[in-house]
């Protein structure tokens, strides 16, 4: 039903998608994301504070029962294993309002609906902007009308010429001025976040 289409991104995220040319191929690369060896990495602000450097988030996902366009948290019977690991990049103090902000990287490695707003929200940190499952006060959504949330690289090796593909994607006009518009409050960039900002054109 989707011709060529490798995976999705959810309604009003930007950046990296991988198409094929050929059933083949799609298959081919579909299956390098069941294996978890086709490299998806997203760029997310979230509220508040994010201590650790990096971690992992491990649940299970599934359809909400109280509102069929959410996906929850849960254990049971039915829920599908996601996996979300992540790189904090860049933390941002509070201001007069909210708990601050930090910027993250993260990296999929199961492709569940809404996963990583999911895992964000799950953690306790949802995504800036989120309509769907983040705050709704726009002071505290830097005037995002949608999710701060950009598929920023993708790396894999080609299953048919074996070539290693890499692509790069910066931040969207929208996503860069939110980022920008807390710069002064920013408490300083990690090691990760160091090499990785400068990408973004941040």
């Amino acid at each position: 039903d989707r011709p060529g289409i490798v995976h999705r991104l959810d309604m009003d995220t930007s950046g990296l998608m991988v198409a094929a040319k050929s059933d083949e191929v799609q298959k081919a690369l579909q299956d390098l994301i069941r294996l978890r060896v086709l490299d998806r990495r997203y760029v997310v602000l979230v509220q508040g504070y994010v201590a650790p450097d990096e971690g992992t988030i491990e649940t299970g996902i599934a359809r909400s029962t109280r509102d069929r366009l959410k996906m929850t948290v849960t254990d049971a019977p039915g829920a599908r294993e996601a996996i979300t690991t992540f790189r904090t990049l860049e933390r941002f103090e509070a201001g007069r309002r909210g708990e601050g902000y930090s910027l993250l990287e993260c990296h999929l490695y199961t492709g569940r609906t809404h996963q990583i707003r999911v895992h964000m929200r799950h953690v306790g940190h949802p995504v800036v902007g989120d309509q769907l499952y983040g705050r709704k006060d726009e002071r505290l959504n830097l005037g995002l009308k949608r999710q701060f949330l950009h598929s920023w690289h993708i790396q894999f090796e080609h299953p048919v010429t074996g070539e290693m593909i890499e692509r790069r994607d910066s931040l969207p006009p929208d996503l860069l001025a939110a980022l920008k518009s807390q710069g002064e409050l920013s408490m300083g960039r990690t090691a990760a976040g160091t090499e990785i900002c400068p990408r973004l054109g941040a």
